[in-house]
């Protein structure tokens, strides 16, 4: 790489990285994320991995596993604007297959159920955020502009426009509506599990009350019929 592509390379990751990560200040910054660095060598190693040179690409990837602490197999397929914040246990898989402005946390698996052959790692659609520690394990699609919530195993398809949460990961859908890009925000996700609660309890309080109100008609039934009784005699 040239040094007037690198230089643009450099500015384009700042965009990135600026948009998605409130710590950076400077350009320079760039060249100390992990992120950045790992990616630098994922290319590298991608290409010689497409040429049959897999010795070569694996050595590349592994160096660059050892120095950040993020492993991207070099057969992974990555688009642009990729970013992965902090990135510290992040592991990519060979057959993965990752779209355009995706975000990973620290922690993210990429994985394969290691019962497949050919396609055995998730393909990831267009602004798809996953955050810190979630597992998406075997050869299905999350959809574009979705979210997996931190901590979440995800092991079914998610269709587009989703957040996912929970272990096993639970599908919430948001309306198919888009989420922007720049919507990181890994904390104020839905919870179905405590929604199904909160369901529960309101069922619950109404189920009482008609219980209550069912013991109040049984004991005026009661009282009448004692009334009655006592007129007839």
């Amino acid at each position: 790489m040239g040094l007037i592509k690198f230089i643009k390379y450099i500015q384009e990751e700042f965009e990135v990285i600026k948009e998605r990560d409130p710590a950076i200040k400077s350009p320079m910054e760039v060249l100390l994320y992990p992120s950045f660095r790992v990616m630098l060598s994922y290319r590298k190693a991608h290409k010689q991995y497409l040429k049959g040179h897999y010795v070569r690409a694996r050595w590349i990837s592994q160096r660059a596993a050892r120095k950040t602490g993020i492993e991207i197999h070099p057969g992974a397929t990555i688009g642009k604007g990729f970013f992965i914040d902090h990135g510290a246990g992040v592991i990519i898989g060979e057959t993965a297959i990752v779209g355009d402005n995706v975000t990973l946390y620290q922690g993210v698996t990429l994985g394969g159920t290691g019962k497949e052959t050919g396609k055995r790692h998730p393909t990831l659609g267009d602004n798809v955020m996953v955050s810190a520690g979630a597992k998406i394990i075997g050869s299905f699609t999350v959809g574009e502009n979705s979210k997996i919530g931190a901590g979440s195993v995800v092991i079914e398809e998610v269709p587009p426009n989703c957040t996912v949460v929970g272990v096993p990961g639970r599908i919430v859908r948001r309306d198919n509506v888009k989420v922007p890009a720049s919507d990181m925000d890994q904390v104020h996700l839905p919870d179905p599990v405590m929604e199904d609660i909160t369901i529960l309890q309101h069922e619950n309080s109404a189920l009482c009350n008609k219980l209550i109100d069912l013991e109040k008609e049984i004991k005026e039934l009661r009282c009448k019929s004692c009334q009655e009784s006592g007129q007839q005699k």
